[in-house]
């Protein structure tokens, strides 16, 4: 009788997204906002860097976001999603997502908006079909800040409301062959892990995926571990990023919250997320081909993705433990 040799593990693809490149040291400026204006003005000369720095750190998949590494700053440079996608190929590159992201991202709170939604899903769906690419990431809107008056609650109600609008929009997207995933950030609506497990009781998972974000579960007094374990058949990709602590303060929710979320962060395998047993629940799940390891606005985004890499393969190369919330400091706010 002959013995069958099993199946091969698929190989793992290492990602980040462009904001890991938004620094502006990196680029010699003084500033996001000097970085922003001269990758407006030289679309072609940043994402040739770009590209350089992920080849140099050995990273060969790339998830587009907000401007300056956004869909419309890629065609800018090159003219058209087969031109991009050719030069990245050129590298042993290629885009594995888009963020929803930008002021002209329509708001999903907004009555009526449905039919600008569905339009720019399906325009970013186009666009990630044609590089070759097959998932479109977005979240749900922001909470407002603790105290408003009149109170704004994330209830059933609500739930149901962006639900009706994520089955619309993850049918739209699925023509183009692409899948609609949910990032959990911090202080959204999708950021408790009762939320993310409200919204995935009501909506579809045929339509709809879910992104768990570590660092931003871990942010809300979650247990990022645990998330991707009840929803495992339903993670699409993930971001891995590390978490100092649970956000312990009601900020403020406006412009400058992402600023301030930013020094609750830190590079992987300096926080509090568990990555061997995080390893280990992201094996088991649809996305667990692709490592997309976020780094917020690195100083030296080629070394600290060689850092994050090898946190990844240590963590990988170690057996999860079982109960591994006892070596993290997560009070569940939710």
């Amino acid at each position: 009788m002959t013995q069958l040799t099993p199946p091969a593990p698929p190989l793992t693809r290492f990602a980040t997204d462009v904001i890991t490149f938004y620094h502006p040291d990196f680029w010699g400026l003084d500033s996001a906002d000097a970085l922003r204006d001269w990758a407006r003005d030289h679309p072609r000369d940043f994402w040739e860097r770009v590209m350089e720095a992920l080849a140099e750190a050995g990273v060969t998949g790339l998830e587009l976001t907000f401007a300056p590494g956004d869909i419309d700053s890629a065609l800018r440079a090159f003219g058209s999603a087969v031109s991009f996608r050719r030069a990245l190929a050129a590298r042993g590159l290629s885009v594995v997502s888009a963020f929803v992201a930008g002021d002209d991202a329509p708001d999903w709170r907004q009555s009526g908006n449905l039919p600008a939604i569905v339009a720019d899903a399906e325009r970013r769906a186009g666009f990630l079909a044609e590089v070759g690419a097959h998932l479109l990431v977005t979240g749900l809107p922001m909470r407002t800040t603790f105290g408003t008056r009149p109170p704004f609650f994330v209830d059933a109600a609500y739930m149901a409301r962006m639900a009706d609008i994520a089955h619309v929009v993850g049918e739209a997207v699925s023509g183009y062959g692409v899948k609609l995933a949910f990032h959990t950030e911090s202080n959204s609506t999708l950021w408790y892990e009762r939320d993310i497990d409200l919204f995935m009781a009501l909506t579809d998972p045929r339509y709809v995926w879910l992104c768990p974000d570590a660092c931003h579960i871990a942010l809300g007094g979650g247990d990022p571990v645990a998330v991707t374990r009840r929803h495992s058949q339903r993670v699409a990709l993930a971001h891995w990023k590390d978490a100092v602590k649970p956000i312990d303060v009601e900020l403020t929710i406006d412009e400058t919250v992402f600023a301030r979320q930013q020094p609750y962060m830190t590079e992987l395998g300096t926080g509090i997320v568990d990555w061997p047993a995080w390893a280990d629940a992201m094996s088991r799940t649809p996305g667990g081909d692709i490592v997309l390891v976020e780094l917020d606005e690195a100083a030296d985004p080629v070394a600290a993705l060689r850092a994050g890499r090898a946190v990844v393969e240590g963590a990988r190369a170690c057996p999860a433990v079982d109960d591994h919330t006892a070596h993290s400091e997560r009070p569940n706010r939710a």
